[in-house]
C-alpha cells in the first residue's frame, strides 16, 4: 500500500460521456450550459465533446456546434474525444481546444470488434498511425490507457498479464516513435472492477512499469465506484476520470441499465472528508450536478447532491 496523494486530479468527463449515453436528444444550449457550470466549479480538466459518426453516436451529432458555443475560463483544459484522423482534424479545425493526444489499446478482442470494428492486431497497427498522426499535426501525446482492463461484458473475466502485456505493447509503440505518455489510464469500461481487483492490477503495474504515473477509469454500474476509487487511493493513484451526477457510460458495453461512471461529486467529497486537495469548489459541483440532472430529465446516481456536504450542514450547525 502505498501513501495516499497530497492532490488528485480530477478529468471531468460528464459533458462528453453523459450526452453519448443519454437515449433522448438534449439541446446544443443545455450542453454548453452545464460546461459553463463546470468551468466555474475549479475542475481544471473537462471533456466537452465527442467527435465520432453521428450515425453511432447520435447524441455527438452537435459537437461542433457545442464547441463553438461554450465560454472558455482561463486555467481550464477543454479537450476532445475522437477515435480516427478524421475526428482529430474536426477538432483541431475548432481552434478551441486544447488538442491533447491520447491513445488506448483494449484488452477484450470481442469488445474492440464492436467498439471499434477492428482485430487486436488491426488495434496494433492504428496505434502507429495515430502517433505517425500527432507528430505530423505536432499534437502533444499526453495519455495512453487500456479500456476493458477489469474485465468485459463479451468476453468476461480479463486476465492481469494480458492488461499488462497490453501496456508494454503501447509503450513500445509509443517509444518507437520517440514519444512517451504522461499518464497511463487503466478503464473499467464494464465495471467489472472490484477493491481487490483494483488493488492487485495497479501494484502489478507498479510493480513491472515503476515511475509510470497510473490513473484510474471507474463505472459504478455496479455500485462500487467509490469504493474502487479508494483503493486505487491507497495504492497512491492521484488522477481519477469521473463524471458529474454520475453521468454516462458505454454505449456498446451491453449493459441492460443505466451505467454511470463514478460520481464527481461524490469523489470530490470523499477526497476532501480525507484531507485531499483537488482545488474543486464542492458546494458549486453540487449545483451543477442537480443541473445536470434538470437537463437530461430523469434521476442520476450521485448521491452528495442529495444528501448535501457536510461542511454545509457544520456550517448550520455552528
Amino acid at each position: 500500500m502505498s501513501d495516499l496523494p497530497k492532490f488528485v486530479q480530477i478529468n471531468e468527463e460528464g459533458p462528453r460521456e453523459g450526452f453519448q449515453f443519454e437515449k433522448g436528444p438534449i439541446a446544443t444550449d443545455r450542453k454548453i450550459a452545464l460546461i459553463d457550470a463546470l468551468s466555474a466549479t475549479g475542475i481544471n480538466h473537462i471533456q466537452v465533446a465527442s467527435f465520432v459518426n453521428p450515425a453511432r453516436v447520435p447524441g455527438w451529432a452537435d459537437a461542433d456546434q457545442v464547441v463553438a458555443g461554450f465560454t472558455r475560463k482561463p486555467g481550464v483544459h477543454y479537450t476532445a474525444l475522437w477515435l480516427n484522423q478524421k475526428g482529430l482534424e474536426r477538432a483541431i479545425a475548432t481552434e478551441r481546444l486544447d488538442i491533447e493526444g491520447s491513445l488506448s489499446l483494449t484488452a477484450s478482442a470481442k469488445f474492440l470488434a464492436r467498439n471499434q470494428q477492428r482485430t487486436m492486431e488491426e488495434n496494433i497497427v492504428a496505434a502507429h498511425q495515430v502517433l505517425e498522426t500527432y507528430r505530423r499535426l505536432g499534437v502533444p501525446f499526453k495519455r495512453a490507457g487500456i479500456m476493458a482492463a477489469f474485465g468485459c461484458n463479451y468476453e468476461g473475466a480479463i486476465a492481469h498479464e494480458t492488461v499488462l502485456d497490453l501496456m508494454g505493447q503501447l509503450l513500445d509503440v509509443a517509444a518507437q516513435h520517440d514519444l512517451k505518455p504522461e499518464v497511463f489510464s487503466l478503464a473499467d469500461t464494464m465495471a467489472w472492477a472490484t477493491p481487490q481487483s483494483v488493488k492487485a492490477l495497479v501494484g502489478k503495474a507498479r510493480d513491472r512499469f515503476p515511475g509510470l504515473r497510473l490513473s484510474l477509469h471507474l463505472h459504478d454500474t455496479r455500485g462500487l465506484g467509490i469504493a474502487n476509487a479508494m483503493a486505487g487511493l491507497e495504492m497512491g493513484v492521484d488522477s481519477f476520470d469521473s463524471t458529474v451526477a454520475g453521468l454516462g457510460g458505454c454505449p456498446f458495453a451491453a449493459h441492460k441499465g443505466a451505467a454511470g461512471n463514478v460520481c464527481t461529486e461524490d469523489l470530490v467529497f470523499l477526497l476532501h472528508e480525507m484531507g485531499i486537495e483537488t482545488g474543486i469548489d464542492l458546494e458549486k459541483l453540487l449545483d451543477t450536478a442537480i443541473l445536470a440532472e434538470e437537463i437530461v430529465g430523469h434521476p442520476l446516481p450521485g448521491s452528495v447532491k442529495m444528501g448535501g456536504s457536510l461542511d454545509r450542514l457544520r456550517a448550520q450547525l455552528s
